[in-house]
């Protein structure tokens, strides 16, 4: 009787966990394509280029389905990183979407 309780409270757990996970890798990701994009000479290409290769070094299969987007104008870089959370249940999708923001680096004098 308390087994599906125990079975369900753990698969509740595995999940959090899977999905914490993809979130991190996520926001690592965005916040090295920005740092990257906001980089003086950087440029959105360099920043989503440089978020998609950690999420090939980095993620394997906890996130997959990767969109990565960027936006860079005269004051801020932004990454967005946008893919599919691993799920223990069938059928279910968690998406995950972390986004990170740097001021562009400029040399005044």
């Amino acid at each position: 009787m308390l087994m599906p309780l125990l079975f369900g409270i753990l698969f509740a757990g595995v999940q959090g966990a899977l999905y914490y996970h993809a979130r991190t890798l996520a926001i690592a990701a965005a916040q090295e394509g920005a740092r990257a994009a906001a980089a003086q000479g950087g440029t959105t290409s360099v920043g989503t280029a440089a978020a998609t290769g950690f999420l090939h070094d980095a993620a394997g299969d906890a996130l997959t389905g990767v969109s990565v987007t960027g936006i860079r104008t005269a004051s801020v870089a932004t990454i967005t990183v946008q893919g599919t959370s691993l799920t223990v249940v069938p059928g279910w999708t968690l998406t995950v979407e972390q986004s990170a923001t740097l001021p562009v680096e400029r040399i005044t004098r």
